[in-house]
Formats: C-alpha cells, sequence, structure tokens
C-alpha cells in the first residue's frame, strides 16, 4: 500500500513537471504569433523537431510495412491532426492563455460523446450528467452573447473536437496498425499542408526567434516523455487529472508575460469543466459500464506535430505496448 502511494505521487509529480513544460511550450507559441503566422510556427516547429521524431522512428522495433492496416481512418486521424494542430497553434496567438485552455479541456467530454459511435462504449446516466454540465463549463467560460466570439474561439473549438475524434480513432485501430504509422502519417500531413500555405504566410526568421521556435519542438517532445513517466509510475485515475493543472500556469504566464488576467466567467467555467473532467476519469478508473475507458487512455495532452501521443513514442521506443499506457 505504501509503495502503491509513493508510486502515485512521483506519477502525479511527473504528470505536473509535463504539464509545466507543456504550458511553457505553448506560451512560446503564443509570444512567437505576435510576429509569425500559426503556419510557419507550426512548419518549423515540426521541421526542427524532425530529427529527433526520426530518431525514435527509425528504432521501432515491430515488423511490418508503412503501409496503413485501415487506411482510411488513418487519412482522416491525418486530416484531423493536421486540423488540430493548427487550431491550437492560432488560437494560444490570438486568445489569452487561460481560455484557450478552458475550451481545450473540453476534450474529455467531447471523447465521451464519440466514444459511443466509434468504440461502442456505454455511457451511463453519471457520465452523461458530467458531460452535461461540463458543456454547460463551456458556455460560461465563452459568454455567448456576453462576448463577441472571434475566430480564435472557433480556432480553439475546432482543435478540442478534431484532438478528440483523433483521440478516439486511435483507440480503434491503435492495436493494429503500426506505432510507427500512426505518428509517421500525422508527421507528413503536417509537412505538406504547412509547407503549400507557407508560401502565403512567410516571414524571414530572426535567429533569436528561431531558438524560440527549437524550444518549442523541445518542449513539446520533452513532455511526451514525462507524460510516459508519470503513466509509468502512476495510476491512469491520479494522473490524467493532472493535465488541468495547466490552467495554473496559464493564470501565472498570462499574468507576468501577456498582461492577462481571467475573468471570472473564465475561472467559473474552467472550475466546472475540470470538475466534470475529473468526474468522468474517476467514473472510468471505477469501471462500471465502462469498457474502453477511452478519455483515461488518451494520455494528458491533445496530439499535434509537436506533442505526440504518449503511449505512441512509448510503444516505438520498446517495441511492445506498456499496460497502463495501451492505445
Amino acid at each position: 500500500m505504501v509503495e502503491v502511494v509513493k508510486n502515485n505521487v512521483k506519477g502525479a509529480l511527473f504528470a505536473l513537471m509535463a504539464m509545466g513544460v507543456y504550458a511553457t511550450h505553448d506560451a512560446v507559441i503564443k509570444t512567437l504569433g505576435s510576429g509569425y503566422s500559426a503556419f510557419q510556427i507550426v512548419f518549423f516547429a515540426a521541421l526542427l523537431s524532425f530529427p529527433v521524431v526520426t530518431i525514435i522512428l527509425m528504432s521501432d522495433k515491430t515488423a511490418g510495412t508503412l503501409k496503413p492496416v485501415h487506411p482510411w481512418w488513418m487519412m482522416l486521424r491525418t486530416m484531423l491532426t493536421v486540423i488540430t494542430g493548427i487550431s491550437a497553434f492560432y488560437a494560444f496567438t490570438v486568445l489569452p492563455l487561460a481560455q484557450t485552455y478552458a475550451i481545450l479541456f473540453s476534450s474529455p467530454l467531447l471523447i465521451t460523446i464519440l466514444s459511443i459511435p466509434v468504440l461502442g462504449e456505454k455511457v451511463g446516466p453519471h457520465r452523461w450528467g458530467a458531460v452535461g454540465v461540463g458543456m454547460v463549463g463551456v458556455i460560461i467560460a465563452l459568454q455567448p452573447g456576453a462576448t463577441e466570439l472571434a475566430l480564435g474561439h472557433l480556432a480553439a473549438l475546432a482543435a478540442a473536437i478534431c484532438g478528440a475524434s483523433a483521440a478516439v480513432i486511435v483507440r480503434k485501430i491503435g492495436a493494429e496498425e503500426r506505432s510507427v504509422v500512426m505518428m509517421l502519417y500525422p508527421m507528413i500531413g503536417n509537412f505538406v499542408v504547412m509547407g503549400c500555405a507557407l508560401p502565403f504566410f512567410y516571414k524571414p526568421v530572426l535567429i533569436t526567434d528561431m531558438g524560440l521556435l527549437a524550444m518549442i519542438a523541445i518542449f513539446g517532445l520533452c513532455g511526451g516523455f514525462l507524460t510516459i513517466k508519470a503513466y509509468r509510475a502512476g495510476e491512469a485515475a491520479i494522473v490524467a487529472p493532472m493535465q488541468y493543472s495547466q490552467i495554473l500556469w496559464a493564470t501565472l504566464y498570462g499574468y507576468l508575460f501577456f498582461d492577462e488576467t481571467p475573468t471570472t466567467a473564465v475561472l467559473i467555467g474552467a472550475s466546472v469543466i475540470i470538475a466534470s473532467g475529473i468526474y468522468i476519469v474517476l467514473r472510468e478508473a471505477s469501471g462500471g459500464t465502462s469498457t474502453e475507458r477511452p478519455v483515461t487512455r488518451t494520455r494528458l495532452r491533445t496530439e499535434t506535430v509537436t506533442s505526440p501521443r504518449a503511449s505512441i513514442l512509448w510503444r516505438i521506443m520498446t517495441g511492445k505496448p506498456s499496460r497502463k499506457m495501451s492505445q
């Protein structure tokens, strides 16, 4: 019992570290967003992360080809991941950090809904109630009618919806697809789409800003590795709720560097969304009608080209699935 507690504390600490790294990753994106388009930021951040990711991909020990077993699902996942990345990056550049996180935190609610038609998950009245309450929290945070909803809000919602959809697809096909295929196709999709858009948005990059772009690449991968350590150490029901600590980092960074102070509505809405998300995680962990446990297996962070899915990283590096980080 003492060992379990120690491991859970260790897992929670690693998860908190991962969320701090990810929040710094997002703050750097916001800093660069004052001078560059989101398309250019995504392209160069992905380009600078490519050498390390290539080494990881080359270490894949599973036999097979690069041809997907489920090409249509893979194509859809690739499209969703590309949209998630550009939408999230754009939202971070134009919205207050805390408000962006409040919207992105709705992903577990959306995953719960999408798991019904895609995975055949049975959702009982407790989780349906949590989803309903969480959606009310989103409305509170957005304040439709009281504040003008801009393109940034739509981008954050698109990132939440597409990120949740991509996560459910991973649960659908992840056991049959090679991990290198799951990781490679979204990377190629990002390079192609962002590369095609780059001529229309390109601005010469200062050497100091190139360093910041490299930081995004490094922090994205470091966050993934810390997430792996978190789930190897602790239970998913303990580790998963740590993702919501990002709102604390967002409030701190927003106040210190971007002259942002979260409104009361954003804080109340975020609190409602967080409470709903934690409740869903706990309900999945307790068993009941949940068979797929799609939220607890999503692994903290919405996947983008600079923040690959931790369970896929784990499978590529070790050549085997982890009980705690199964697809």
